[in-house]
């Protein structure tokens, strides 16, 4: 990966990077998670400044990062150098409502919720309040 990725990433381009990461990490993305990622960079003010076709960059980022052996370990570096830490709750926000989008959490999508929260430095009841809201917006 070039080095100047690491400078060009939004805060937002880490955002849709972790919610497109969660769809992934199953190795079966969803409509319902992709729905989930377009309404999310659609309509929550975080995103008012984005563009949206920034989402195909940070797919294409994401998937080239999970070839990798260290992948995830690299999308965290990456997380962690341009998400300003007042966004990391947002972040897990996002990332629960995207797993919890299709109605099933893989053991995969659990994992990596799991190493978003201790890379986030989310701490646990927050997380437990979260990933709540999460489970009841996805109610059917």
């Amino acid at each position: 990966m070039p080095q100047s990725d690491t400078n060009v990433l939004s805060p937002q381009d880490c955002l849709v990077a972790l919610m497109i990461a969660v769809s992934a990490s199953d190795e079966n993305i969803r409509t319902a998670e992709l729905v989930k990622i377009q309404s999310s960079v659609n309509m929550l003010p975080v995103f008012a400044e984005f563009n949206i076709d920034n989402i195909n960059r940070m797919s294409q980022l994401v998937f080239e990062l999970f070839e990798q052996e260290d992948g995830l370990d690299a999308l965290f570096g990456l997380i962690r150098a341009n998400l300003p830490e007042r966004l990391n709750e947002t972040a897990y926000a996002l990332a629960c409502d995207v797993a919890a989008a299709d109605g099933k959490l893989a053991d995969s999508e659990l994992r990596l919720l799991e190493e978003i929260r201790y890379e986030l430095s989310i701490d646990r009841l927050h997380a437990a309040a979260i990933e709540r809201g999460a489970r009841a917006r996805h109610m059917t």
